[in-house]
Protein backbone atom coordinates (compact mmCIF):
# COMPACT_ATOMS: atom_id res chain seq x y z
CA UNK A 1 0.00 0.00 0.00
CA UNK A 2 2.02 3.09 -1.13
CA UNK A 3 1.70 6.65 1.06
CA UNK A 4 0.72 9.85 -0.43
CA UNK A 5 2.25 12.34 0.18
CA UNK A 6 2.24 15.86 -1.25
CA UNK A 7 5.38 17.51 -1.87
CA UNK A 8 5.35 21.26 -0.75
CA UNK A 9 8.36 22.89 -3.61
CA UNK A 10 7.40 24.22 -7.02
CA UNK A 11 11.28 23.18 -7.42
CA UNK A 12 11.11 20.68 -10.18
CA UNK A 13 14.73 19.38 -9.58
CA UNK A 14 14.20 18.84 -5.99
CA UNK A 15 10.76 17.35 -6.64
CA UNK A 16 12.47 15.15 -8.59
CA UNK A 17 15.22 13.76 -6.22
CA UNK A 18 12.73 13.81 -3.69
CA UNK A 19 10.43 11.56 -5.66
CA UNK A 20 13.14 9.19 -6.80
CA UNK A 21 14.30 9.14 -3.05
CA UNK A 22 10.93 7.86 -1.72
CA UNK A 23 9.91 5.83 -4.96
CA UNK A 24 11.76 2.42 -4.17
CA UNK A 25 10.04 2.84 -0.74
CA UNK A 26 6.61 2.70 -1.71
CA UNK A 27 6.00 6.39 -1.42
CA UNK A 28 4.50 8.46 -3.30
CA UNK A 29 4.88 12.19 -3.79
CA UNK A 30 2.49 14.67 -5.45
CA UNK A 31 3.75 17.61 -6.48
CA UNK A 32 1.93 20.53 -5.05
CA UNK A 33 1.00 22.43 -8.28
CA UNK A 34 -1.02 19.54 -8.51
CA UNK A 35 -3.13 20.58 -6.03
CA UNK A 36 -2.82 24.46 -6.89
CA UNK A 37 -0.66 25.08 -4.26
CA UNK A 38 0.75 28.38 -4.03
CA UNK A 39 4.53 28.92 -2.91
CA UNK A 40 4.27 29.34 0.65
CA UNK A 41 6.00 32.25 2.49
CA UNK A 42 9.93 31.18 4.23
CA UNK A 43 10.30 34.19 6.86
CA UNK A 44 11.91 32.02 9.02
CA UNK A 45 15.52 32.05 10.21
CA UNK A 46 16.13 28.01 10.31
CA UNK A 47 15.12 25.79 7.85
CA UNK A 48 13.30 23.96 10.71
CA UNK A 49 10.89 26.40 10.88
CA UNK A 50 10.58 27.41 6.96
CA UNK A 51 10.06 23.36 6.04
CA UNK A 52 7.18 23.45 8.86
CA UNK A 53 5.46 25.93 7.51
CA UNK A 54 5.46 24.80 3.65
CA UNK A 55 4.10 21.37 5.07
CA UNK A 56 1.74 22.94 6.87
CA UNK A 57 0.45 25.22 3.96
CA UNK A 58 0.85 22.23 1.92
CA UNK A 59 -1.25 20.48 3.92
CA UNK A 60 -4.43 22.84 4.47
CA UNK A 61 -4.44 23.27 0.65
CA UNK A 62 -4.34 19.84 -0.52
CA UNK A 63 -6.20 18.17 2.27
CA UNK A 64 -3.20 15.75 2.31
CA UNK A 65 -0.19 15.02 4.56
CA UNK A 66 2.12 17.11 3.52
CA UNK A 67 6.70 16.55 3.33
CA UNK A 68 8.58 19.65 2.92
CA UNK A 69 12.39 20.27 2.51
CA UNK A 70 14.30 23.58 3.50
CA UNK A 71 18.04 23.34 2.82
CA UNK A 72 21.09 25.74 2.16
CA UNK A 73 24.68 25.62 2.24
CA UNK A 74 26.42 26.68 4.94
CA UNK A 75 30.08 28.06 5.53
CA UNK A 76 31.18 28.44 8.74
CA UNK A 77 34.07 30.98 7.52
CA UNK A 78 30.65 33.21 6.44
CA UNK A 79 29.49 33.28 9.82
CA UNK A 80 26.84 29.84 8.32
CA UNK A 81 25.81 31.98 5.11
CA UNK A 82 24.20 31.47 3.14
CA UNK A 83 21.94 29.43 5.36
CA UNK A 84 18.33 29.76 4.72
CA UNK A 85 18.93 32.30 2.27
CA UNK A 86 20.68 30.03 0.05
CA UNK A 87 18.27 30.38 -3.02
CA UNK A 88 18.39 33.91 -2.92
CA UNK A 89 21.68 34.84 -2.02
CA UNK A 90 22.23 37.17 -4.64
CA UNK A 91 18.87 38.67 -4.38
CA UNK A 92 15.57 38.37 -6.17
CA UNK A 93 14.89 36.90 -9.20
CA UNK A 94 16.37 33.93 -7.58
CA UNK A 95 19.52 32.66 -9.69
CA UNK A 96 22.01 29.79 -9.09
CA UNK A 97 24.36 31.52 -11.21
CA UNK A 98 24.77 34.68 -9.63
CA UNK A 99 24.46 32.74 -6.22
CA UNK A 100 27.57 31.15 -7.24
CA UNK A 101 29.62 33.68 -8.19
CA UNK A 102 28.78 36.01 -5.46
CA UNK A 103 29.99 32.89 -3.08
CA UNK A 104 32.88 32.91 -5.12
CA UNK A 105 33.26 36.51 -4.42
CA UNK A 106 32.82 36.32 -0.67
CA UNK A 107 35.22 33.26 -0.56
CA UNK A 108 38.20 34.87 -2.64
CA UNK A 109 41.47 34.80 -0.54
CA UNK A 110 39.66 32.73 2.52
CA UNK A 111 41.77 29.91 3.58
CA UNK A 112 39.04 27.75 5.18
CA UNK A 113 36.99 26.38 2.50
CA UNK A 114 35.40 23.76 4.46
CA UNK A 115 30.67 24.03 3.79
CA UNK A 116 28.10 21.62 4.60
CA UNK A 117 24.92 21.47 2.74
CA UNK A 118 21.76 20.93 5.46
CA UNK A 119 18.43 19.38 4.67
CA UNK A 120 15.60 19.64 7.20
CA UNK A 121 12.02 17.83 6.17
CA UNK A 122 9.10 18.39 7.77
CA UNK A 123 6.29 15.89 7.44
CA UNK A 124 2.60 16.99 8.64
CA UNK A 125 -0.25 14.59 8.68
CA UNK A 126 -2.59 17.76 8.39
CA UNK A 127 -2.07 21.57 8.50
CA UNK A 128 -2.75 21.11 12.38
CA UNK A 129 -0.86 18.20 13.21
CA UNK A 130 0.75 19.06 17.14
CA UNK A 131 3.12 15.90 16.30
CA UNK A 132 4.99 16.73 12.88
CA UNK A 133 7.95 14.47 12.32
CA UNK A 134 11.30 16.36 11.80
CA UNK A 135 14.24 15.27 10.52
CA UNK A 136 17.89 16.41 9.13
CA UNK A 137 20.74 15.77 7.21
CA UNK A 138 24.05 17.41 6.69
CA UNK A 139 26.94 16.51 3.27
CA UNK A 140 30.33 17.70 3.79
CA UNK A 141 32.97 19.21 1.63
CA UNK A 142 34.70 22.18 0.26
CA UNK A 143 34.22 24.99 -1.75
CA UNK A 144 36.28 25.27 -4.91
CA UNK A 145 37.00 28.76 -6.50
CA UNK A 146 35.23 28.32 -9.78
CA UNK A 147 32.73 25.78 -10.63
CA UNK A 148 33.18 22.01 -12.01
CA UNK A 149 30.03 20.12 -13.58
CA UNK A 150 26.68 19.81 -15.48
CA UNK A 151 24.71 17.92 -12.95
CA UNK A 152 22.98 19.35 -10.05
CA UNK A 153 21.67 22.49 -9.49
CA UNK A 154 22.52 25.33 -6.51
CA UNK A 155 26.12 25.43 -5.31
CA UNK A 156 26.72 21.51 -6.29
CA UNK A 157 29.70 22.99 -9.34
CA UNK A 158 31.24 24.73 -6.42
CA UNK A 159 30.74 21.77 -3.72
CA UNK A 160 33.74 19.62 -4.10
CA UNK A 161 34.33 16.19 -2.57
CA UNK A 162 37.63 15.49 -1.36
CA UNK A 163 36.57 11.62 -1.06
CA UNK A 164 35.71 11.11 -4.56
CA UNK A 165 38.12 13.95 -6.13
CA UNK A 166 34.76 15.14 -8.18
CA UNK A 167 32.23 18.00 -7.37
CA UNK A 168 28.65 17.45 -6.08
CA UNK A 169 27.73 18.61 -9.98
CA UNK A 170 30.33 15.65 -11.60
CA UNK A 171 28.90 12.77 -9.65
CA UNK A 172 26.36 11.00 -10.74
CA UNK A 173 23.09 11.86 -10.01
CA UNK A 174 22.01 8.29 -8.61
CA UNK A 175 25.16 8.38 -6.22
CA UNK A 176 23.96 12.09 -5.34
CA UNK A 177 21.01 10.55 -4.23
CA UNK A 178 22.29 8.21 -1.71
CA UNK A 179 24.98 11.04 -0.36
CA UNK A 180 23.14 14.46 -0.16
CA UNK A 181 22.33 15.81 3.03
CA UNK A 182 18.07 15.35 1.49
CA UNK A 183 19.13 11.55 1.16
CA UNK A 184 20.20 11.76 4.97
CA UNK A 185 17.43 13.39 5.99
CA UNK A 186 14.89 11.35 3.79
CA UNK A 187 16.33 8.05 5.93
CA UNK A 188 16.28 10.10 8.50
CA UNK A 189 12.62 10.81 8.15
CA UNK A 190 11.76 7.03 7.11
CA UNK A 191 13.36 5.70 10.71
CA UNK A 192 10.30 8.28 12.11
CA UNK A 193 7.89 7.03 10.10
CA UNK A 194 8.30 3.25 10.45
CA UNK A 195 7.89 4.21 14.25
CA UNK A 196 5.23 6.80 13.40
CA UNK A 197 2.95 5.55 10.74
CA UNK A 198 0.82 7.91 8.76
Amino acid sequence: MSIRLVLASNNAKKAAEMAALLAPLGIEVLPQSAFGVPEAEEPHATFVENALAKARHAAAHSGLPAVADDSGLCVPALGGAPGVQSARFAGEPKSDARNNALLVERMAGVAERDAFFYSAVALVRSPTDPRPLIADGEWHGVLLDAPRGAHGFGYDPLFYLPELEQTAAEIDPDLKNTLSHRAAAMRHLLDRLARNPL
